[in-house]
């Protein structure tokens, strides 16, 4: 009976363990929440609360503009810089993807097409008439297949840095979410967030290269939510989900007539803007490319450039 007795309190020591992990995670993550509140209110979509962020007039003349954020990411990553510099004569939509930031899933992890979907009905609850869907990053992927499932809803896409093509791995910076659907919950709820914390600042870093990180970004950019565990599972879904939902997206692209402008800039450390730009622009009939100096973070590091662009883009939508 000693035997046995001994045996056993390494699994007990190691279950308190985790337990220890997972309520310290709870608790990480109720604090980042206390550090980035819901800015907005939420819209139901099918499979998703949506939760939203409205700027500027909304009896703004020309078109209102949606903006769809990227991976770990969250609407912030917009508003910290870049969306009141549009508000001031646009109306302004900012929106957490689903299962990203204050948005809540009610139903399964959102592949791209119904993530393209889900915005389709949000622009379509909101009553807006072909606006300008912004798409940063994972973002742009999500603005292209709603151009493909939905041609009749965006009158435009701008698409800031955006996954475009078929990648062999993730980024560096996010290889650590390209783990099994089995292991997802486990890892989510022992060392992710303790990862993150430890390394977050170096992550942060990465993700803006070569362009600094700026000093708010865990409160006005948003960034203290992704140390959340759920940020962690719904980022190892969209990894592992971007190898199959890509392929058949990019195949679609002939498909596409919706006008298409493309924002890189030539440092970007993250995406690749000759194969996510140049020869993505190449495939989309009509499609632009416009290359600035800097790096992926460009509405955060580079406003004022990327509101140049976006009002050319704006100009040419008449």
């Amino acid at each position: 009976m000693g035997k046995t007795r001994s045996m056993l309190i390494p699994f007990g020591l190691a279950g308190v363990g985790v337990l220890g992990l997972a309520g310290w995670s709870a608790w990480v993550g109720r604090k980042a929440e206390e550090m980035v509140p819901a800015d907005g209110r939420f819209v139901d979509v099918d499979g998703a609360s949506l939760h939203i962020v409205e700027l500027g007039p909304k009896d703004a003349t020309g078109p209102a503009i949606v903006m769809i954020h990227g991976l770990m990411a969250q609407l912030r990553n917009f508003s910290h810089s870049l969306a009141g510099r549009m508000a001031k004569d646009h109306r302004v939509i900012l929106v957490d993807r689903p299962g990203w930031g204050h948005s809540r899933l009610t139903g399964p992890r959102p592949d791209l097409v119904a993530q393209g979907r889900m915005i389709a009905q949000l622009i379509e609850t909101l009553g807006l008439q072909k606006p300008l869907v912004v798409g940063h990053s994972m973002g742009g992927a999500v603005s292209l297949a709603l151009a493909t499932e939905r041609p009749e809803v965006p009158g435009a896409l701008a698409l800031i840095a955006p996954l475009t093509q078929v990648i062999d791995a993730p980024p560096p910076v996010f290889r650590g979410l390209n783990v099994s659907p089995m292991l997802r919950a486990p890892i989510a709820w022992t060392i992710a967030v303790p990862m993150a914390v430890a390394f977050g600042k170096r992550g942060a870093e990465a993700v803006f290269a070569p362009d600094p990180v700026p000093a708010d970004f865990a409160t006005a950019g948003g960034g203290a939510l992704s140390a959340r565990s759920s940020a962690y599972q719904m980022g190892s879904f969209e990894v592992r989900m971007a190898e199959h939902a890509m392929p058949p997206l990019v195949a679609r692209y002939g498909e596409i007539r919706v006008p298409v402008s493309i924002l890189y800039g030539r440092q970007d450390a993250l995406l690749d803007p000759a194969l996510h730009g140049e020869r993505t622009a190449s495939e989309i009939a009509g499609a632009t490319l416009t290359l600035v100096d800097g790096g992926h973070m460009l509405p955060l590091s580079h406003a004022s450039e990327t509101e140049a662009w976006l009002r050319e883009v704006l100009a040419r939508m008449g």
